[in-house]
């Protein structure tokens, strides 16, 4: 995969991307990794806030809706 890397809350409606590896330290790592959001594994965004917050994604077959804080700190690369 060749695409931009950002953060997961800069994604669109629609987008897809790859998480790629994130901080440990932040106060929701232990919650995302442990709910399967790791390193390696596809995402899409099924949509956004109005105001961006929160932001709902779809991994694993399963949606999850993130703040926005915390989907800042997961760092992705999109689809190319």
């Amino acid at each position: 995969m060749s695409g931009a890397f950002c953060s997961l809350a800069e994604l669109g409606s629609g987008e897809r991307a790859r998480v790629r590896p994130f901080a440990a330290d932040h106060p929701a790592a232990r919650r995302l990794l442990a709910m399967g959001l790791l390193p390696g594994t596809e995402v899409v965004v099924v949509q956004v806030a109005p105001l961006g917050d929160p932001v709902e994604i779809e991994f694993l077959g399963m949606r999850l809706s993130l703040r926005k804080a915390d989907a800042s700190a997961v760092g992705v690369e999109r689809a190319g």
